[in-house]
């Protein structure tokens, strides 16, 4: 194993799994704890159109997919709270919309998109370094928000009325922490790609909440395991030739069912004891 370390597409991969963690660990606990999965995923989808957009202008995608998915991300989170519309029904236009979007311009680009599947279903392996710099920079910025914004976040995650009352531009920091999802989705594509990044964003951080339920511990456990499954679907899609960003998820998928199922059965002799906090 130590011998592929010499390679740069394994040392830009396992670089990329680490940025990935740190950032689907925090960002991942806030959208888990606030049960906002869903137009998580609508923003993921609706970015789509971004990297069709990125196609069409002939520039790197990851470019056209960031003002994409941070627009999406607004106009999701405005419309879901003041339209009459059932909130699940425009995220579902909205992500259609955005897919739609998305291969209406892939067709009309001239060529073939040969790297269309790596935007689609991820491919660490295939990560550029010029796109880990734009990973870093887009982590500096998730933290130093969440580190200016921690409180109001908990507040807006656990009791939103509270944060009106308080007098807390509760609207704003909605829409503040679905941006910085956006920005979440656009480090996570290149790993395991737009159709997989939802359970990255969910799995690691759904895995820590069956060790305690203080956010900060969550968010630590979560990147921690984020990044180790990370690296040992690697290993493992290197090793026999599959999927990268498959592989990392059904890692990830399994390790979830192993240590409910031995948390369940501790829990069920009189061992288990959440931490909260």
């Amino acid at each position: 194993m130590f011998e592929l370390l010499q390679y740069s597409f394994i040392q830009n991969a396992l670089a990329a799994s680490v940025l990935a963690s740190i950032a689907c660990g925090i960002i991942g606990v806030y959208v888990v704890v606030k049960k906002i999965v869903f137009i998580s995923g609508g923003i993921a989808h609706a970015s789509f159109g971004g990297i069709g957009l990125g196609y069409y202008l002939g520039i790197n995608p990851m470019y056209g997919v960031l003002p994409f998915s941070l627009l999406s991300a607004l106009v999701m989170g405005t419309v879901s709270k003041k339209s009459k519309i059932p909130e699940d029904s425009v995220i579902g236009i909205l992500w259609s919309f955005g897919m739609a979007i998305g291969i209406i311009l892939v067709n009309l680009t001239p060529g073939y998109a040969s790297d269309l599947m790596t935007y689609l279903f991820g491919n660490i392996l295939t990560v550029p370094r010029l796109d880990l710099y734009l990973m870093l920079g887009l982590d500096i910025i998730i933290l130093g928000t969440v580190c200016l914004f921690y409180k109001e976040f908990l507040a807006l995650c656990f009791d939103e009325e509270f944060t009106t009352v308080q007098g807390l531009p509760t609207q704003k920091l909605y829409l503040l922490l679905l941006c910085i999802i956006a920005l979440t989705i656009v480090v996570l594509i290149k790993v395991v790609g737009i159709i997989l990044v939802i359970a990255l964003l969910t799995i690691p951080a759904t895995l820590s909440r069956q060790f305690t339920h203080n956010l900060k511990k969550m968010m630590l456990i979560s990147t921690l395991f984020g990044g180790l499954i990370s690296i040992a679907g690697i290993g493992l899609s290197y090793a026999f030739d599959l999927p990268s960003g498959a592989t990392i998820i059904l890692v990830l998928s399994l390790v979830y069912g192993l240590v409910s199922f031995v948390k369940g059965r501790l829990d069920s002799r009189g061992f288990g004891s959440g931490s909260r906090a």
